[in-house]
């Protein structure tokens, strides 16, 4: 006889339901204090800290540590879709000159901000050569999933701000670029500050090649499923009809096909995304598209947090006051110095000058390129290098969650219209 012994509380419905309640307040909980986006990123890596804190039953996240490769999937895919979906809404490629800042941005900043952290990361954490490169490559570039506030609107918005395109052209072309420096941090791990053997070799084939391959495999494939979408048949184009699910494995194949030929994915699918938009810029399937992947990117990027809030614990507790420091300063001084330094003599001036330099956003990619680090070489310094990138994406989403729609919402109160 049946006497219900089948019945039983599950860890992994627990877990659902922490994480729907966790994801809920904090999208809900910025609302009463502001009718701006939220700001939800900081508070879901808090509330799920707090929520595997104290709810009983829940299952064991896995420790980014020991098991990386779950959160190196995760983050990969939601920096692809990420990616995609900021090359798509950029409205306006008509002026070389609006380029201006963004190629300050990566030819400045991005390398500036790596010695930085690779020099802080060795001189005040006592980390090996090899991991204070690889740290400056995880923590360089800005993340196109958390930096929606400061971003360009979806497409056919138009009249997009400077500022806002400077961050959202930035963020997403230098993720990709960061990988040449992460090869770096593996290169010395594997065989030792050496150039003089391995030098030559990095800069053509990390650098050069790969970043070329990139670009041209994100142009032809743009071009390739602009022409599936919008022009063959001409009489019934798959636009028309179609769902945003043809177009992301378009995506994806575009991603996979680069990797396989060695040239760097991330770059792929944001030239991509600008390419596909070049093909119909004005046809109302973007849009629709723009929605659909934003809306897979958010739920990845949302449950990502939530997880990372439950293993922060246990990744701060190997957190140094020097390790912190360098959090502290990458946030307050080095990104915001390194811009100011790139974007003198830029077309930005005043606010939009300070906005832009102060406004660089780190999160999901980080996680990726230190979970893709840790399943090529083991780092002596892993741990230390998994507490400090922790504690940078909760400083980053809290100080710049929070403060990011004012900071751009004052440009248009000091005669610096905001047209988002």
């Amino acid at each position: 006889m049946n006497d219900g012994s089948f019945f039983g509380f599950e860890g992994y419905h627990i877990a659902l339901g922490a994480v729907g309640a966790t994801i809920i307040l904090a999208y809900w909980l910025p609302r009463f204090f502001s009718n701006r986006e939220p700001a939800a990123s900081g508070l879901l890596i808090l509330i799920g800290m707090l929520a595997f804190a104290v709810v009983p039953g829940l299952p064991q996240i896995p420790d980014p540590r020991s098991n990386a490769l779950p959160w190196e999937l995760v983050a990969e895919l939601t920096v692809i879709v990420a990616l995609f979906a900021t090359g798509l809404r950029i409205d306006d490629l008509s002026s070389l000159s609006r380029w201006g800042p963004t190629i300050r941005l990566l030819a400045i900043t991005m390398p500036l901000t790596i010695f930085a952290i690779a020099l802080l990361g060795y001189s005040w954490a006592g980390m090996t050569v090899a991991g204070a490169i690889l740290l400056g490559a995880v923590l360089a570039p800005t993340d196109p999933v958390l930096a929606g506030d400061v971003q360009v609107g979806p497409p056919l918005e138009g009249n997009e701000h400077p500022v806002r395109f400077a961050l959202t052209t930035e963020a997403a072309i230098n993720d990709g670029l960061a990988f040449p420096f992460v090869y770096l941090g593996l290169l010395v791990a594997a065989e030792g500050f050496a150039p003089g053997t391995w030098g030559l070799e990095w800069i053509g084939r990390d650098i050069l090649w790969r970043i070329a391959v990139g670009a041209a495999m994100g142009a032809a494939g743009g071009w390739a499923l602009g022409q599936i979408l919008f022009v063959l048949p001409r009489r019934a184009p798959l636009a028309d009809t179609a769902s945003g699910v043809v177009a992301l494995a378009g995506v994806l194949l575009c991603y996979g096909t680069t990797e396989l030929v060695e040239g760097y994915g991330f770059i792929a699918v944001a030239v991509t995304g600008l390419t596909v938009r070049r093909v119909e810029a004005d046809h109302q399937f973007h849009r629709r598209l723009h929605d659909f992947t934003e809306a897979i990117e958010h739920a990845l990027t949302a449950v990502l947090l939530v997880a990372l809030g439950a293993v922060l614990p246990a990744l701060l507790s190997q957190l140094s006051l020097a390790s912190a420091a360098i959090a502290v300063a990458l946030v307050f001084l080095i990104r915001p110095l390194t811009g100011w330094i790139a974007l003198a003599g830029s077309p930005l001036k005043g606010r939009e000058h300070w906005v832009v330099a102060a406004y660089g956003v780190r999160g999901i990619g980080s996680i990726y390129y230190l979970a893709y680090a840790a399943g090529k070489v083991e780092f002596w310094d892993k741990e230390q290098l998994w507490a400090l990138v922790g504690f940078t994406i909760l400083l980053s989403t809290l100080v710049h969650g929070f403060t990011a729609g004012m900071a751009v919402g004052n440009l248009q109160a000091h005669g610096e219209p905001d047209q988002r």
